[in-house]
């Protein structure tokens, strides 16, 4: 099973690879030539040196292009590091509060969470609860609510605050 999955070309097929005739032929400067044999299209292809390549396998009767395959493979290759390069990861960043948190230490940590969604990172906002502290889950709302409030004109709330075990966490992706 293994053998045919390693067997299989990736890509299109070119030149003999192709097998179903007839095909519909676009020439290389993108002109349409018509829906010939496959032989046909190989010696039009052989004559300007260059590749039959099959572009729409699934329509009927498939499209090939007379092209040259390499420099499409380069082209493609190109575009994907393009792409690749554009493309920005959203990481998830954790800031970890207190619910006895004093005015200084929230300032701190709440800008260092605006950095985080400004740079495009969502936040897990985390608050952490010690001992007898659980007892008034209130105070951690508060906490949360207040950093919630502080970053409302740079970030919405995707989770809201949940209680999970000694911790309350939400989450905050950027607008």
């Amino acid at each position: 099973m293994q053998e045919a999955a390693a067997a299989k070309p990736r890509g299109p097929r070119i030149n003999r690879q192709i097998r179903i005739s007839p095909v519909r032929v676009i020439g290389a400067d993108g002109s349409q030539l018509g829906v010939l044999e496959v032989d046909v299209a190989l010696k039009m292809a052989d004559e300007a040196g260059l590749d039959l390549v099959e572009v729409a396998p699934m329509a009927r009767p498939p499209v090939v292009r007379i092209m040259d395959y390499g420099k499409y493979k380069f082209e493609m290759a190109k575009q994907a590091r393009q792409a690749k390069k554009k493309q920005h990861v959203i990481q998830l960043k954790e800031v970890k509060y207190r619910p006895g948190i004093e005015k200084h230490d929230f300032d701190t940590k709440t800008n260092a969470a605006r950095r985080f969604i400004e740079d495009g990172n969502k936040v897990k906002v985390t608050l952490m609860f010690r001992g007898r502290q659980i007892a008034h889950p209130e105070l951690g709302m508060a906490v949360v609510e207040r950093v919630a409030q502080a970053l409302v004109d740079v970030a919405k709330i995707e989770t809201a605050a949940k209680l999970e075990g000694k911790a309350l966490t939400m989450i905050l992706t950027p607008k």
